[in-house]
């Protein structure tokens, strides 16, 4: 009982202090200036921290790479909920790439334009192609962007091939991927399902029967290896079939 009252408590803190954050990033999201950006990135990364705290989940980021990860990186990584879209920039320093009705969720659509998060129709190949040009933009600028290379919450497994835009990219630059495997140990509490709303969502991990988030890092793939995108897509969609059977089989 007691253990509950102090969770409780400690839950509404937290809450208070994102609230008070998120009302602050708001407001510094109307200041544009190019001065501004790199700082305003630093805060939206401790503002999904906080986001990540509020909600009682218990991220865990387990390092599988044996040598040390590139300074410059594509991440990709497996999309099985709507949490990655706080839980990635909370590990990684990484520009994501989020479906264009994340604008649409109240303030933190304004802030994650503010923090420069690239958007895209995926309905749409020419939104898709546009958001390949400013990924390639934002990686010649030296930052590191995420891909989710399902195109799309698809569901707690993995079942489908990946869509080649992070490799083309990839082959394009030269940049490696680092490729991270998502396990979320409550998966039916965490899995993004087509009903629900974001509120529901939210309510799922703040009452997850299991809060534990797995986010299991391996060594980059150099896209010198490949000649083909297709052939780059199918090994890393390979790895992340094995690491499926073995984290959730």
């Amino acid at each position: 009982m007691i253990y509950y009252l102090a969770r409780i408590v400690w839950l509404g803190l937290c809450w208070l202090e994102l609230t008070v954050f998120t009302a602050i990033l708001f407001v510094l999201s109307f200041v544009s200036a190019d001065w501004s950006q790199r700082a305003y990135f630093i805060l939206f990364r401790l503002w999904c921290r906080l986001f990540v705290r509020a909600l009682g989940v218990d991220l865990r980021l387990h390092q599988k790479n044996r040598g040390p990860l590139p300074n410059h990186f594509i991440l990709i990584a497996n999309h099985p909920s709507a949490f990655e879209d706080i839980g990635i920039p909370t590990l990684f320093d990484v520009v994501s790439l989020a479906k264009i009705e994340v604008l649409d969720w109240w303030i933190a659509g304004r802030i994650n334009r503010a923090a420069g998060t690239l958007f895209v129709r995926r309905e749409s190949r020419e939104s898709r192609h546009a958001a390949a040009e400013q990924i390639v933009a934002q990686l010649h600028k030296g930052r590191n962007v995420a891909i989710y290379t399902e195109g799309g919450c698809k569901g707690k497994r993995i079942f489908s091939s990946f869509r080649y835009g992070a490799f083309d990219i990839s082959l394009r630059t030269g940049i490696p991927i680092v490729p991270v495997f998502l396990h979320y140990e409550a998966q039916d509490a965490f899995e993004w399902k087509p009903h629900e709303t974001l509120m529901q969502k939210l309510w799922h991990f703040l009452t997850a029967p299991n809060n534990r988030a797995n986010y299991y890092v391996y060594d980059a793939i150099d896209p010198a290896r490949f000649t083909d995108k297709r052939d780059f897509c199918d090994y890393v969609h390979g790895l992340y079939l094995d690491w499926q059977s073995k984290y959730l089989d």
